[in-house]
């Protein structure tokens, strides 16, 4: 992989990469094509890292279709597929790590301890292979993107993060990985997420600035849906991921739950 990245890079001709997991859905497919769009070569890697799963969390369950996933990512026009194994990605007795420290324990990493130092890992290591001069990535995962860019500044990293917007079904539900795990009367009550977010984009919308009273108003939605536990509904800014008193444009609003034992993320920019 890092032979046919150079031989592209040192020809003068731009790299894009799109980081996945595999299981793809058109979230991940819209990636693709942005970098089609901007880059002369795409790069696409597959790997379910195991660094950013917690013991209790869903390693060995998430949805890996490799097959499927080839199909589609040959018929976007990927030009380099890469599916490292987790030896290969990881060497024996590797101690090293990347923790982005004031942003790792925020949002999602509040509920899920490690996950982000895991993440900064992959993608460091993955920037490493590749030397893309793109990275790809969704709003949908708003913590991720700025751990990121962050991580990408302080390293004085050589690639352009690129945030696609969020790619959702008709009924608002932002497409997941995850959403396999849900049954037709669960993946209805997750719509209550969606739902949550537009009621304080209305709110904000009419009016309303005032970052604790529109989380309240985020909260209120999700408590409607008794199958539907949450764990955090936050109105932040979009970089630090502190929380706001004051919401304004390009204000962060971001929700948590779980719905049965599947846990969902959203968010939406105002």
């Amino acid at each position: 992989m890092k032979a046919a990245c150079r031989a592209v890079t040192r020809s003068g001709t731009t790299l894009g990469l799109a980081p996945t997991m595999g299981a793809l859905h058109e979230g991940h497919l819209s990636l693709v094509r942005a970098s089609r769009a901007q880059c002369d070569v795409t790069a696409v890697s597959i790997f379910v890292n195991p660094l950013q799963f917690g013991p209790s969390e869903d390693f060995d369950k998430y949805p890996r279709t490799f097959e499927q996933d080839s199909i589609l990512l040959r018929d976007l026009g990927v030009d380099l597929l890469f599916v490292p194994t987790v030896a290969e990605m990881y060497p024996p007795r590797a101690q090293t790590y990347v923790d982005v420290c004031d942003l790792s324990g925020k949002l999602d990493g509040g509920s899920r301890p490690g996950h982000f130092r895991g993440v900064a890992t992959v993608v460091c290591k993955l920037f490493e292979i590749v030397c893309p001069d793109r990275a790809y990535f969704g709003q949908k995962d708003a913590a991720q993107v700025a751990l990121l860019r962050k991580m990408v500044r302080d390293l004085n990293m050589d690639v352009e993060i690129v945030v696609c917007p969020i790619v959702r079904e008709a009924d608002g539900l932002a497409m997941s990985s995850r959403n396999a795990y849900l049954n037709a009367e669960q993946r209805r009550q997750a719509l209550v997420l969606s739902r949550s977010l537009q009621e304080v984009r209305s709110a904000a919308e009419a009016g309303e600035a005032d970052a604790p009273k529109l989380a309240e108003i985020g909260r209120r939605v999700i408590a409607t849906e008794p199958a539907a536990k949450l764990d955090y509904f936050a109105v932040v800014d979009p970089n630090t991921l502190e929380p706001v008193t004051k919401a304004a444009g390009g204000t962060l609003v971001a929700v948590a739950a779980w719905v049965g034992t599947t846990r969902l993320i959203d968010n939406i920019l105002l």
